[in-house]
């Protein structure tokens, strides 16, 4: 491991101590979405597909959440997205951003082609890159119909989220969905398959391991390099015009050495909150622990892997006082503008791919978890750009 001085192993740091918290929350979000899990098995990936064809005008009256503001894009022509005009406050600067559709998680899939489209039109005008986490609630086939609809240049990183202790069936659930949206629409905007997301971090967690690179670490390896083998398998079986490179996301500290041997790219959540430092030194800390922690370290394996920032970003709130503050560091707009200020332009010109966190809040988080969770997003849960001035210099 290579890890900086503040930052070691064992355990006694605030940054590990953080991401292993954000292990056990990402264990409680899997418990809740296994809960239904048979009930959703049976729908037909022929059927989610289908929902992607529905009219971009309808929304779903299932919808967890509410629906996105309908004054955050407007339209020349209402029944063509492809007209969407742009915003003046809203420049294309970030390298790339994590994105999840609102209502993608089992078991109501309360999302819709409406909101994503209005969702892929104001990203489209921050960035050219998309991450999404997982396949669940047909995403990938409403995200890649949404770019097609509204014109806009955007790569998409497809994400396959498995999970350790349900015998691969969110795995292969996944894999079918994600099988299926290719065959329908091609992969002239896909950039690649992240198949894991914290895997090796929430298995250490359940099986009382703290190193990746250790007996237990490599147990865990070996399942989702089994899972990643299988996903080349099904690549190589859709005769594809070129090769889809496949990939794995962890947090920072938690990649495990075979894993990154498995794979053509990692992605490492970078989190300076829960490192316990200011917005001022943030992306400072964020650039120093990326380049020690996880490009270094891949670049010393004979397959190279890239390597991306996933996650890094500041949350602009807390939903109870004992949570706004890291200490040297506020949950707050300001502390969200600083970073934005140090850390966007500064990435792009040392070339550094990232993935801001995130595109707008996730109330679910917060009803669930509470806390800093639900705030991470630039914008609002409605859609509406939080008092914030977007940098303005171009991602590469």
């Amino acid at each position: 491991m290579h890890n900086l001085p503040d930052y070691p192993t064992e355990g006694n740091s605030p940054w590990l101590k953080k991401q292993q918290a954000a292990g056990q929350r990402s264990k409680r979000i899997i418990v809740g979405i296994i809960i239904g899990v048979l009930i959703l098995v049976v729908v037909g990936v022929a059927a989610g597909v289908s929902l992607s064809k529905k009219n971009s005008s309808s929304s779903s009256s299932a919808s967890a959440g509410s629906p996105a503001n309908p004054d955050a894009v407007n339209q020349t022509d209402p029944n063509d997205p492809s007209t969407f005009v742009k915003n003046p406050n809203l420049h294309q600067s970030f390298y790339g951003m994590a994105y999840t559709p609102d209502g993608s998680q089992l078991p109501n899939c309360g999302n819709s082609l409406a909101n994503v489209i209005t969702d892929i039109q104001l990203l489209s005008q921050l960035t050219k890159r998309i991450r999404l986490y997982g396949a669940d609630c047909n995403q990938t086939a409403l995200v890649l119909e949404a770019i097609q609809r509204t014109k806009v240049d955007m790569q998409v990183w497809v994400g396959n989220y498995p999970v350790a202790t349900d015998n691969n069936a969110a795995y292969d659930r996944q894999r079918d969905t994600l099988k299926a949206a290719i065959q329908t629409y091609g992969t002239s905007n896909i950039a690649g398959m992240t198949v894991g997301n914290e895997f090796e971090l929430n298995y250490l967690n359940d099986n009382g391991g703290t190193v990746p690179n250790s007996a237990v670490g490599d147990q865990g390896a070996a399942l989702i390099i089994a899972d990643i083998t299988d996903t080349r398998s099904m690549l190589t079986g859709l005769s594809l015009p070129s090769p889809m490179p496949v990939g794995n996301a962890d947090a920072g500290s938690y990649f495990n050495t075979k894993v990154l041997q498995a794979v053509d790219y990692g992605m490492a959540n970078v989190h300076p909150w829960f490192a316990n430092v200011s917005a001022e030194a943030a992306a400072g800390w964020t650039a120093e622990f990326f380049q020690e922690n996880n490009v270094e370290v891949a670049a010393a394996l004979s397959n190279n892997p890239k390597m991306y920032i996933a996650e890094t970003g500041w949350p602009t709130q807390s939903s109870d006082v004992g949570n706004e503050s890291n200490g040297p560091g506020t949950a707050a707009i300001s502390g969200l503008q600083t970073f934005l200020d140090t850390f966007v332009c500064q990435a792009n010109t040392n070339g550094t791919g990232y993935f801001f966190f995130e595109f707008a809040d996730e109330p679910w988080k917060d009803a669930q978890f509470g806390g800093v969770e639900g705030w991470w997003g630039l914008f609002n849960f409605n859609r509406t750009l939080k008092n914030v001035n977007i940098p303005n210099c171009q991602s590469p």
